[in-house]
């Protein structure tokens, strides 16, 4: 009996190692803001109301994504409980999945061999080790683009007719990845698949896709949610459609203005140094056709084809619009690594050394990936407020409130683990004819959808009342020069970025969070570590 593990075990065996580490990699940092303190929180008090159906932030209805990603970390929290690592597992299981689906693909439209390299270029990728334990939309939305691009591509290669549970797969991939975000979970594909038929001309296939049964499957999945929330909240498909994925793609009024150049460097860093080795083939395929080894040997050219046409056609697509985010490029991730592992094969594989290079290589990428994961925390210290989190939840009470003013503290919630909304102190009435793609304007919007919980959005004037009265806090960032307002408000603590005021004297006969006659059975919040 052999007692070494197959070519095929050993790439399993290198997957599964590469996911561990980014496992690990997601625990050795805080949560990052404003987009991981926002998403989480939206995870935690989805589990916290037991309302699955309406996403809140700060217990604002929050409609800027579908739910699934806020499913899944609710689930995850409930689980593992309220920590980075159970929010983190949630983009790195559709990583991971990502890995997966680009190693089955490549294993059987080439090598075993290119497919592992292929793999092993994603996961040791900054997209793969810092993008896959990210918490946000994109990861998720992108695993599932490129599930749904693998689906029907092996579909429409199976024969004159498309092979139909292939293709039903590929109806479900666009529905997850609708629910993940929106309208680019299908429109991408769509637009990939469509190309790329038409260039190699196989666009009658699409006649014979099983439209019916596939439909089916992708409004069973999608349109529960969407038909329910519409129902509750009658402005929810303008918003989320309409104003936040349509206008956020053509309006030039929303954050992160960038060059159109913009994705190409994005792709070379989130797929340092693979992605230089992509592009060597687009300079060797302008060479003469008398190669010993081209490409069609390597991969049919139907597939080589399709992931150029897949990376060029997102890219095209998202490099249109003025504004620009880095998460926004990791669909193409796949077929980069796949393009990049061909060219490798071309380019470097026949040289003694080239085995050394490539461990070298790796070894580099765990390294810079392990660099920033280590070294974030501190240099993100003065956005987040995690240092004053800790003294507020073990001296709060859960009837406390927490106030906020000249900023929104979005990872706070998270680490205090606090029941009640936090108020939100700002002049609102101006900001609604003055404030730009900001968190205001996040706040103020999500209000518009439920007046009663609008209640936490508030005016400043409310300061000097509320720092009267015990059980109240205040938050607000160090640097601000805020002044009005802050009579009977004492300095409790003041962290990297925030500073803490307690409401009331700081003297012994203010009792603490333990003594008072509420918090008998709750010493502080559920955040608390004594």
């Amino acid at each position: 009996m052999n007692k070494f593990p197959s070519k095929q075990q050993t790439s399993w065996l290198i997957l599964a190692l590469l996911w561990a580490l980014l496992l690990v990699l997601s625990v050795l940092r805080p949560l990052a803001v404003p987009d991981e303190g926002r998403y989480g929180d939206v995870g935690r008090w989805m589990l916290l109301s037991g309302d699955w159906l309406t996403p809140r932030l700060n217990g604002l209805p929050f409609f800027h994504k579908p739910p699934y990603l806020y499913w899944l970390q609710a689930l995850s929290l409930a689980t593992f409980g309220i920590n980075e690592f159970a929010l983190r597992l949630i983009p790195a299981l559709h990583v991971g999945l990502m890995l997966v689906a680009l190693y089955l693909a490549a294993r059987a439209i080439t090598t075993e061999h290119i497919a592992r390299r292929a793999a092993i270029m994603l996961g040791t990728s900054l997209a793969f080790l810092v993008g896959g334990q990210y918490v946000n939309h994109d990861m998720l939305v992108a695993a599932w683009i490129s599930v749904a691009i693998w689906c029907f591509a092996f579909a429409f290669m199976a024969g004159d007719r498309p092979q139909a549970m292939l293709a039903r797969l590929g109806f479900v991939a666009c529905a997850l990845g609708m629910l993940s975000k929106g309208l680019i979970g299908f429109v991408l594909p769509g637009l990939v698949l469509l190309v790329w038929l038409v260039w190699t001309r196989q666009l009658r296939k699409i006649l014979y896709l099983p439209w019916a049964s596939g439909l089916l499957l992708f409004a069973g999945i999608v349109a529960p949610w969407f038909v329910l929330a519409q129902q509750q909240y009658p402005e929810l498909l303008n918003y989320m459609f309409v104003y936040q994925q349509f206008s956020r793609y053509t309006a030039k009024s929303f954050n992160n203005p960038q060059p159109w150049w913009f994705y190409l460097l994005a792709m070379g860093l989130l797929l340092f140094p693979w992605a230089l080795f992509a592009l060597a083939q687009v300079r060797l395929n302008f060479r003469t056709k008398a190669r010993p080894e081209p490409d069609a040997i390597l991969m049919p050219r139907q597939w080589l084809s399709l992931c150029w046409i897949w990376v060029l056609c997102i890219t095209a697509f998202f490099s249109m619009t003025t504004s620009k985010l880095v998460g926004y490029i990791l669909p193409v991730i796949p077929a980069v690594a796949l393009l990049a592992a061909l060219g490798w094969e071309r380019v470097m594989a026949h040289r003694a050394w080239a085995g050394k290079l490539f461990m070298a290589l790796c070894v580099l990428n765990l390294g810079i990936a392990t660099a920033i994961v280590l070294k974030v925390g501190g240099m993100t210290a003065a956005w987040r407020s995690q240092d004053i989190a800790q003294l507020l939840a073990c001296e709060a009470s859960p009837s406390d409130t927490v106030y906020t003013a000249d900023g929104f503290p979005y990872d706070l919630p998270f680490y205090t683990q606090a029941a009640k909304p936090m108020v939100v102190l700002q002049d609102w009435a101006q900001l609604r004819a003055t404030a730009g793609d900001s968190w205001e304007r996040e706040l103020f919007e999500s209000a518009d959808f439920d007046a009663k919980a609008a209640k936490v959005l508030q005016s400043p004037e409310v300061l000097a009342t509320a720092g009267k009265v015990a059980g109240n806090w205040l938050v607000m960032p160090v640097e601000s020069g805020m002044t009005d307002g802050l009579n009977g408000w004492t300095l409790f603590a003041t962290g990297a970025g925030w500073k803490l005021y307690r409401s009331g004297r700081m003297d012994p006969v203010m009792p603490s969070a333990a003594e008072r006659p509420e918090a008998a059975q709750h010493k502080g919040l559920a955040g608390c570590k004594h």
